[in-house]
């Protein structure tokens, strides 16, 4: 009974590793971003990055990814101050933050779908915020694939949201003015990604 226990476990082992496979690729794209609780637009700017793809079974792959990626948020709605009739002076900023991203994707293949899953650290590596909350962002990646095989290019829907507070929405400095932004204190990011990726190998 050991021998045949044994004899299962390497037959079981050696198959896992027949159907490894590692694949180097790259991912470009479209990134539609904004933070949550404000009163802003979408800010459209692309993601450029590379990635591994480890095949560990015929459905589920493991990909870690760097990717760089604009983000922010256009229109942002602030409050500068009062004119001289006591009226509201309001101004609208496009706002920009921008990330190198570190992900780890899990991605599960039904024919040709995918479904890719998998948690990303951003770090922060340029801005025009005068006041920020934190140079590190902790998001979820949920979204879909779509492997057209004749180009062996795959087809990427991503939705990818922010956890930490990213800004310092209590006051906006401007020269010497203080200008309050008009949304809540707790304010994240929020992006859709809407590109291509391409493994190299066969």
């Amino acid at each position: 009974m050991k021998k045949l226990i044994a004899i299962s476990f390497i037959l079981f082992v050696s198959s896992m590793n027949a159907q490894v496979t590692f694949k180097p690729g790259l991912r470009v794209g479209a990134a539609f971003s904004t933070f949550s609780n404000t009163r802003s637009d979408y800010k459209t700017d692309f993601y450029i990055g590379g990635f591994g793809e480890i095949k560990l079974t015929k459905i589920y792959t493991l990909q870690p990814e760097i990717t760089y990626t604009r983000q922010g948020s256009n229109n942002v709605k602030t409050y500068i101050g009062y004119d001289e009739n006591g009226d509201d002076i309001i101004e609208y900023n496009d706002l920009e933050i921008n990330y190198v991203s570190i992900a780890m994707i899990n991605k599960f293949t039904f024919n040709d779908f995918q479904v890719q899953v998998g948690p990303t650290i951003d770090f922060r590596t340029s801005d025009n915020l005068i006041h920020e909350k934190s140079d590190a962002d902790l998001t979820f990646v949920a979204g879909f694939g779509y492997k057209v095989r004749s180009t062996g290019l795959t087809i990427e829907a991503r939705v990818k949201k922010g956890l930490v507070d990213v800004i310092d929405s209590d006051y906006y400095d401007s020269n010497a003015n203080n200008s309050d932004y008009l949304f809540g204190d707790y304010n994240t990011n929020i992006s859709f990604q809407l590109g291509v990726s391409y493994a190299f190998g066969k």
